[in-house]
């Protein structure tokens, strides 16, 4: 008989590893997309008593914040103290006294520490969120539901930033790659989890998508249970960094598009970051509601798709101003991925890597018979020259892999007859 010795040490790192892998689990936060505004809302529950907030869902997020301007009350809101561990976890920009209220209350307390919180529907930063911790309960069905006692957030007293937010919505829920109180990285204290997520958004303003938090794999139903993360192209997690500032967002080398096979003639200067001032590249943004191209980028991609079209397809006159290109869907057919319009690649770091893009979320149904391109034209001087909104996402999987970065991309679920909102077996529409 043949025996083997194992070292001690292999020994426990083998124990450890079954134990880590028994722990392994995959919290669920569902996304609702709100029919007025096209927000993607998700909830959590915080404070003593419990109460529900909605928040929008922001990638580039450096951390959740609420609005605590009015009728904040809990009993175990605690304020960031000046120097303590919750504050310099945060990386504060500031600490010290609260001047702009008349008396103290939640989000304006003296000795505090505060970071800088953003609402990205108003491009509007503010230096002013105090760090502060409470109780926070996150997750549902089917993954792990987690309450945090002391889970740290920013708390804002600048009516300013809730400005355009959806109706009953209070504040942000950020997935910064880089901040340590970000929403994925937070968790990841938690040993159940990893710096990895999912978000599979819902095209339906009738049923939620979800966030996956934690390692795959991610499955949704068609009815039969497939995980969704097994077919992943990944690629390299580019981060934004000019000066002494790390950007949260979430940005990807995108090296050409393809319409219809073709590549679109692209001045590719405008593809980069500049090192300098961080402007240009592609960022992926879960804030924007359709995919924003540079000037001169859509206008060369809307005369490439105008070519690509069948030609007794007829271009009209677009209803709504946000849209440059509309025409008549009376000779488009419909396939089970959406209009059958030109497919457009996004090509990523190599020819064979890249994002295809079919009709249900490169179009979008405007009126009986319209279909308008949903890519917006945007003067984009200061910002990425492409970015990439949420109906471009919609019905996809994104998975990004904070440790390794990298961030996958699946094709439209609707290959695989299934649907983001379709992660739980009980909930099937």
């Amino acid at each position: 008989m043949v025996t083997f010795k194992f070292p001690m040490s292999m020994l426990l790192l083998f124990l450890l590893l079954n134990i880590f892998l028994c722990l392994a689990e995959v919290l669920y936060l569902p996304v609702t997309k709100d029919a007025s505004t096209l927000q993607y809302i998700t909830e959590v529950s915080q404070r003593t008593p419990l109460i529900p907030i909605k928040l929008l869902v922001h990638l580039g997020g450096r951390s959740l914040w609420v609005d605590c301007d009015e009728g904040f009350k809990s009993s175990t809101f605690k304020p960031g103290v000046c120097n303590s561990t919750q504050c310099t976890y945060s990386n504060p920009n500031k600490c010290g006294d609260c001047t702009w209220k008349p008396k103290l209350q939640p989000g304006c307390n003296n000795n505090s520490c505060y970071i800088w919180g953003e609402n990205p529907l108003i491009d509007w930063f503010d230096d002013s969120a105090e760090i502060a911790d409470d109780v926070l309960v996150i997750g549902s069905t089917p993954g792990v539901r987690v309450t945090w006692p002391r889970y740290i957030f920013a708390c804002f007293i600048s009516r300013n930033m809730v400005r355009l937010l959806a109706n009953g919505v209070t504040g942000i829920a950020g997935f910064g790659h880089e901040s340590p109180i970000s929403i994925p990285n937070q968790l990841a204290l938690d040993p159940r989890f990893t710096r990895k997520f999912g978000i599979c958004l819902s095209s339906s303003t009738r049923s939620s998508g979800v966030i996956f938090i934690g390692s795959d794999p991610y499955y949704v139903y068609n009815p039969k249970k497939i995980d969704i993360s097994k077919d992943i192209s990944y690629t390299k997690l580019i981060t934004n960094k000019f000066g002494f500032t790390v950007s949260e967002e979430y940005y990807i080398q995108v090296s050409s598009i393809r319409i219809a096979g073709k590549d679109v003639p692209l001045n590719k200067t405008l593809l980069s970051i500049n090192k300098k001032d961080g402007v240009g590249g592609t960022r992926i943004s879960t804030a924007t509601p359709f995919t924003i191209l540079h000037t001169s980028i859509y206008d060369a991609f809307k005369t490439a798709f105008i070519k690509a079209l069948p030609k007794n397809v007829t271009l009209v006159e677009p209803p709504m101003k946000q849209f440059g290109l509309c025409f008549s869907s009376k000779n488009i057919k419909s396939t089970n991925v959406g209009p059958d319009v030109p497919v457009i690649d996004v090509v990523l770091h190599r020819p064979s890597a890249f994002w295809r893009i079919y009709g249900s979320n490169s179009v979008i149904q405007v009126g009986k018979n319209v279909l308008c391109l949903a890519f917006v034209r945007q003067d984009q001087q200061g910002e990425p020259s492409i970015v990439m909104g949420g109906h471009q996402l919609e019905e996809n999987l994104l998975v990004f892999d904070l440790p390794r970065k990298k961030i996958g991309f699946s094709s439209s679920l609707k290959l695989q007859q299934t649907s983001c909102s379709k992660y739980d077996n009980n909930i099937l529409d």
